[in-house]
């Protein structure tokens, strides 16, 4: 191995849990290296609302020392001898897994984003006991099957947050069908929202944006939203009945008192409600009744980030559409900062971190 290969692991960690946005600088112990691994010195992380509800408890116990990210780019700097498709030097990212049984049939299908066995890129731990750190970090290790070249044409900064919130709204809108034709609408335009906006728009469907208010109705606009819906308006989906073939929820929290099943009533025969946005562990959906769902037939589901192959299509749309993410950058020290801001709800409409622990040349 060259010294350019010879990697140093750190990242900026959570030592205590009651100060989770006081992140230091921690080494720590990466995957034991293997034939099919590809190694990855970071240049670009984004913060997802998933490391925020880690760090601060709201999906159980963090294992500590703990570094979060898991919407990863950099540059390859060694793989495995059984690795074909990529080499050191290219450019590739790692999103929320980093592995899983690779044999059961969900795996064979290439749903490998819902195997039982799967391995979370942090917060968790491998076969042989190593724990999983994610991207806010100098590199990382991940086997071939959740690793994924980018195109030349998607910069490394817009690439990062497609590999979790990207990801998660795209899968679902390609499994039912979005596409010319189809009305699909979006509830809530935050990180995942405005990416489900882009998708849709760029696969062809007719859009809306349902949003709280209309403070970012513009920028909805702007990103491809054909109609705009300010769900604080009495009867906002008046008129809108029987009209959806598909609704992706990203809201992770919904108000006291709001029901679904205005949404719902929405919904076109065998639509589909989606919900992609996790919210802490106590916070549940708002109770329906079978009435909600029998009179037009339609579906509630979920959407689990999504497979190799769904990355790969993905990439190739943004990269053929040039779609480009909003997002903010901020260097990887402040990645408390990022994390408070979208505790706020400030961020528009993604923070990517930049490393500047070991600069990547």
């Amino acid at each position: 191995m060259s010294a350019q290969q010879e990697l140093e692991f750190k990242g900026y960690a959570m030592t205590d849990p009651s100060a989770w946005s006081t992140l230091t600088v921690t080494s720590f112990q990466p995957k034991t290296f293997g034939p099919d691994d590809v190694e990855i010195a970071i240049t670009h992380c984004g913060v997802c609302g998933s490391d925020l509800h880690t760090l601060t408890g709201g999906w159980g116990e963090a294992r500590l020392p703990l570094v979060v990210g898991h919407e990863i780019v950099g540059k390859v700097t060694r793989v495995g001898a059984n690795v074909k498709d990529l080499k050191p030097g290219d450019r590739a990212g790692v999103g929320a897994q980093v592995g899983s049984c690779l044999k059961c049939r969900a795996c064979n299908d290439n749903y490998e984003n819902y195997c039982p066995g799967m391995i979370h890129t942090y917060n968790h731990e491998y076969p042989d006991g190593v724990h999983t750190q994610g991207g806010y970090a100098t590199a990382i290790r991940a086997h071939d099957r959740f690793v994924f070249p980018i195109p030349d044409k998607v910069e490394s900064r817009h690439a990062a947050s497609m590999l979790c919130a990207g990801v998660t709204v795209y899968s679902p809108l390609k499994a039912y069908g979005c596409a010319p034709g189809k009305k699909v609408g979006v509830i809530g335009i935050g990180g995942l929202g405005h990416f489900a906006v882009l998708f849709a728009k760029a696969m062809g469907a007719e859009v809306y944006a349902f949003t709280r208010g209309t403070a970012k109705a513009e920028d909805a606009k702007k990103m491809g939203a054909d109609h705009i819906v300010d769900t604080t308006v009495d009867g906002y989906w008046k008129g809108l009945e029987m009209t959806f073939d598909i609704l992706i929820s990203t809201v992770d929290k919904f108000p006291p008192g709001v029901s679904i099943r205005e949404f719902l009533s929405m919904l076109y025969v065998h639509g589909k409600y989606i919900s992609v946005g996790l919210p802490d562990a106590d916070q549940p959906l708002p109770s329906i009744h079978p009435f909600d769902v029998m009179m037009n037939g339609s579906l509630i589901g979920g959407s689990h980030i999504g497979s190799k192959e769904d990355m790969i299509e993905m990439l190739a749309l943004a990269a053929e559409k040039n779609i480009r993410p909003w997002i903010e950058e901020l260097p990887m020290k402040d990645a408390g900062k990022a994390l408070e801001g979208v505790k706020a709800g400030n961020v528009r409409y993604r923070y990517v971190l930049e490393q500047d622990i070991t600069p990547v040349a």
